[in-house]
């Protein structure tokens, strides 16, 4: 069993009226997590029931609020209990629906899932606004994938583990940037097994978000960019290329794309820049939610040679994740004159992060990065690389050259 953090999260939520609502990629272990929770509910005595609206015997009970109610009741009784309701999504009008229940203030605690595409069809955050928390489930985070693959024996130690065992350490982190974080996919042993399970995963995608609740209906096409952004993520993106490119209108690629964040398959940052005239500004740079997806959609799954753009992806997956619970946002910075730098975090001033998937020994400030320390003079800088750990001054700012695993240090930033 692969633990995930947010079992926890969930968990100390239990006590609270608001819906737990939890969102994620298709296949990313939602369904997993909320049996976890259920049967954690079982064992301490707790009354619990579970609907799956993958299956019609279920639907029949969300015909209508007093139908699913007078369910409820049969199964528990009027007094406290757990509803877990997974694949929401394939209610109609689901945010509505859970809203009237809501109100009626009943001894009811509800769990929720759905995939990303439930927002799109039903509105429900909308419609639940004050009613809700939302957990969101990734795929399995790399620490997450380190402590499984090490059978949990230093998961308090990861720090001292991967300057101990600093081969089996890069070893994993090439595991984890070729083959990525589904679940399903980590468990699987053999290469051939591994992307039979990564192509179910993206035939789901496609056949049930996609078709089926987005009612797109060129998903060939659809398929088409999901591969063209594979081959780009880390630069910028021209709409106008793309549309061109797969016959599309420019209006039409900003819609899909857009489909694609809301169902968790790329993530889009935006420009950071205070002078206006000389710092790129409109066009976005994309990241895959999960490193494995994005390498099948390369044709590229468990054989990756160009290591570069994907270990920048893979240190965003981990930036995102630190801040998630902050007002920090992440941008990247790019000039006209092709200055650049990959990431920079609005966390309280600015804190500038370069990526080099390199096995630095050497410490070396590229022109790019001292442009910026030039420029807004941060207090903190962070060079993100394979080996080198090493603080060096550059007049009142401190530049952090820290491996991959110091990422995943709780204290930093």
């Amino acid at each position: 069993m692969i633990k995930r953090f947010l079992f926890e999260d969930l968990k100390a939520h239990l006590e609270k009226k608001e819906i737990a609502f939890i969102v994620g990629p298709r296949q990313a272990g939602k369904t997993f997590l909320m049996l976890l929770l259920k049967d954690y509910l079982d064992r301490m005595g707790e009354k619990t029931i579970f609907f799956n609206l993958d299956i019609e015997m279920d639907k029949i009970h969300f015909n209508s609020q007093s139908a699913l109610l007078d369910k409820i009741r049969l199964e528990i009784g009027r007094d406290k209990g757990y509803i877990f309701i997974d694949e929401i999504q394939r209610k109609e009008d689901a945010g509505i629906f859970l809203k009237g229940i809501y109100d009626m203030n009943l001894p009811y605690k509800f769990i929720v899932s759905g995939s990303g595409s439930v927002d799109l069809k039903s509105r429900i955050h909308e419609s639940l606004a004050g009613r809700k928390r939302i957990f969101e489930l990734t795929t399995v985070s790399f620490e997450e994938f380190v402590n499984f693959k090490t059978d949990y024996r230093y998961e308090d130690r990861l720090m001292d583990f991967f300057k101990i065992e600093r081969e089996k350490g890069y070893s994993l982190l090439e595991e984890y940037l070729n083959f990525g974080g589904y679940p399903r996919v980590i468990l699987e042993e053999t290469l051939s097994e591994k992307i039979k399970i990564i192509s179910e995963v993206y035939q789901s995608y496609i056949e049930k978000d996609v078709t089926y609740l987005l009612m797109v209906k060129k998903t060939d096409v659809f398929s088409n960019l999901v591969k063209l952004m594979s081959s780009h993520i880390g630069n910028i993106v021209n709409y106008t290329e793309i549309a061109s490119t797969l016959n599309l209108s420019f209006q039409t690629v900003k819609e899909y794309l857009w489909y694609l964040e809301k169902t968790f398959i790329i993530q889009k940052i935006t420009p950071y820049f205070r002078n206006i005239r000389k710092e790129i500004r409109k066009s976005p740079v994309y990241y895959f939610y999960d490193i494995g997806l994005r390498n099948f959609a390369t044709g590229n799954f468990g054989n990756v040679e160009n290591m570069g753009f994907l270990f920048q992806n893979f240190v965003y997956n981990i930036l995102r994740d630190k801040i998630r619970w902050t007002p920090s946002k992440i941008y990247f910075w790019r000039t006209e004159d092709k200055a650049e730098v990959d990431f920079v975090i609005d966390h309280d001033g600015v804190i500038p992060v370069e990526v080099k998937y390199q096995r630095m020994k050497k410490p070396k400030i590229t022109r790019s990065l001292r442009s910026f320390i030039n420029r807004y003079k941060p207090e903190r800088v962070f060079v993100v690389n394979l080996e080198m750990e090493k603080k060096i001054g550059l007049n009142r700012t401190e530049i952090y050259f820290i491996p991959f695993y110091k990422l995943l240090d709780k204290k930093l930033l």
